[in-house]
């Protein structure tokens, strides 16, 4: 097997101001960038169409190309109905930046999606259809990213939607460290919905409640600062440079292979003090599969 996809980089991921990174993600031999748009210069409301053009002949100058925006607006995602409204047109503006920066997809976390069809679970469905019809119209994808449940649990909730408007961002890193999932099992479930993936290795050391991790709307257990602490210590999993953790990524890119996904092999390092040298030695680590 022999990888064909472009590889990308969250440009964030270098710590640096964005034309910095952009400028760093050219010299280590990526193909794009991946680039939060939430706030500060990259926040919609602040980019005037002259400044959106000027960023994107920039990038293209560079020899890139923008593979995905982050749009998480975080807050438990669509799960509060009273702040969907705001956070749903802000992730249209969102998607809208991203069209004009020359990519289909944008990235989120929507919140946990529960197991029982309760009113959180028909929040989140009316929110993320509205999503997705918004999407569709653009041929374009808001993508889950993987790790807060299954992949057989958020294929069930994808499967209520119309159309392919919301789809997956496939993290194989969340998955071994939040639900124990079997990513390479999770690629072939989710199939028909991946249009973008982060390329991330992580270990898992004890199980944990997911709602530990991302947290849920009205969530608050008895031992939660105990927990939380736990987590944020990497006591119950942790993030490591790519092969030196969980995640089988002969099988893994081999599954994706497999499937017929070609799109970006973005890396991301959200942790530890070399990310430069982190992303540059992924960046070498994905070429072999070359």
């Amino acid at each position: 097997m022999k990888l064909t996809n472009p590889i990308g980089v969250i440009v964030d991921s270098f710590r640096l101001p964005i034309r910095e990174g952009l400028r760093k993600t050219q010299e280590i031999g990526a193909d794009g960038v991946q680039i939060y748009a939430v706030a500060g210069e990259m926040d919609p409301d602040a980019l005037s169409s002259a400044a959106r053009k000027e960023l994107k002949d920039y990038i293209q100058s560079l020899g890139l190309e923008v593979s995905a925006l982050v749009g998480d607006l975080g807050g438990h995602g669509f799960q509060d109905k009273e702040q969907n409204p705001s956070k749903i047109e802000k992730s249209k503006r969102i998607l809208d930046l991203a069209v004009e920066l020359g990519t289909n997809v944008v990235t989120t976390h929507i919140g946990i999606v529960p197991h029982e069809e309760n009113e959180v679970y028909a929040e989140m469905q009316k929110a993320c259809e509205e999503l997705s019809l918004y999407a569709n119209s653009m041929n374009a994808h808001f993508a889950i990213e993987t790790g807060p449940e299954t992949a057989e649990h958020l294929k069930s909730f994808l499967d209520t939607l119309s159309g392919k408007g919301v789809a997956v961002n496939f993290d194989p890193a969340n998955m071994v460290m939040v639900t124990g999932d079997d990513p390479v099992q999770g690629v072939y479930t989710l199939r028909d919905y991946i249009v973008h993936t982060h390329v991330k290795d992580g270990v898992r050391y004890k199980e944990v409640d997911p709602r530990e991790v991302y947290g849920a709307l009205g969530y608050e257990p008895m031992d939660h600062g105990k927990i939380a602490e736990m987590v944020r210590s990497g006591q119950m999993f942790k993030e490591v440079p790519l092969g030196e953790g969980k995640v089988d990524f002969d099988a893994y890119f081999h599954a994706l292979s497999d499937i017929g996904y070609r799109g970006y092999l973005t890396i991301e390092r959200e942790v530890g003090d070399q990310p430069e040298t982190d992303i540059r030695k992924a960046v070498e680590f994905i070429k072999r599969y070359r």
